[in-house]
């Protein structure tokens, strides 16, 4: 079954999540979040469906945790202002990772869950990533990284005359001013997200490279899986090798898991049930560890 989250965040928005829990029995004692990516919405990535029902099939509870770029715009309320709010990708800040995270575990922690897989797809991934180089959270037993994405490559056709019209706009004070054009070609945004995306280094946390900056990834603590299909387009080069390459960096190398889907891509085509079953099978694995 399938139930409506409505998550209040530290700035009062109010994330709209996906809770699957089958209520003919009771709370099961794990639970797996998946933070979403930019425009990581049930329409575009409905493999979330597969995935929820099987771990719901192993008594597995499963959170599509929603974050503020899921669509590329929706309506949703501020609890603090009480005034509804259009959010989207269009106006993320990449400074809003833990308000929407902590959001979620909140939630869980609230409900009384032993065990708490973090997940992340894409971009969410990233953000899972920052999030644990910065938090030794005794409350997630491990991480479960679905496709982080390259956004060094993602963001390689930005002209330099983009670049130079974003930070023009955001050192006028218009950071919060529509862009003039779409951002990597296909993302309509304000300045300061764009700027946010170019510039900062919060979410640029994955590379091909091997000496690229793995600092995050250095300082997690938790050990975890990691997933990606072998046809991804959002890694540069082999995705197999981008994925090992990111194991690598962290302490937990050895202990971590690596899971290839063949002949796939970003968002597991064809091969969503192959997906679901691959993350259930770890889950298990762990719960029986």
């Amino acid at each position: 079954m399938m139930y409506r989250l409505d998550v209040p965040t530290k700035r009062g928005v109010l994330l709209n999540g996906v809770l699957f829990r089958d209520t003919e029995k009771r709370m099961n004692d794990t639970v797996m979040i998946a933070i979403t990516g930019i425009h990581g919405n049930f329409y575009s990535n409905p493999f979330y469906y597969n995935v929820g029902d099987t771990l719901n099939g192993g008594d597995i509870d499963f959170i599509y945790a929603q974050t503020n770029d899921a669509f590329c715009e929706i309506e949703t309320m501020n609890v603090t202002t009480g005034q509804k709010e259009i959010i989207g990708s269009w106006n993320e800040r990449f400074s809003y990772v833990d308000e929407d995270i902590e959001a979620y575990l909140s939630f869980v922690k609230d409900q009384g869950y032993e065990h708490i897989i973090l997940a992340g797809h894409s971009l969410g991934a990233n953000k899972v990533i920052n999030y644990l180089s910065r938090h030794q959270d005794a409350k997630i037993d491990h991480f479960f990284l679905l496709s982080p994405a390259n956004l060094t490559y993602m963001m390689s056709g930005v002209t330099d005359s983009e670049k130079q019209t974003i930070k023009n706009q955001v050192e006028r004070g218009e950071g919060e001013k529509m862009l003039p054009f779409p951002f990597m070609g296909w993302v309509e945004c304000i300045a300061d997200t764009a700027y946010d995306w170019q510039f900062s280094e919060i979410l640029n946390n994955v590379h091909t490279a091997k000496n690229g900056d793995f600092s995050q990834a250095e300082k997690i603590t938790h050990t975890g899986a990691l997933l990606v299909g072998t046809y991804d387009n959002f890694t540069d080069g082999d995705p197999s090798d981008f994925l090992r390459n990111l194991n690598n960096h962290m302490p937990s190398c050895k202990d971590n898991k690596l899971i290839f889907i063949e002949k796939t891509g970003h968002t597991y085509q064809m091969k969503h049930q192959e997906l679901a079953d691959d993350i259930l099978h770890q889950l298990q694995e762990w719960r029986c560890a």
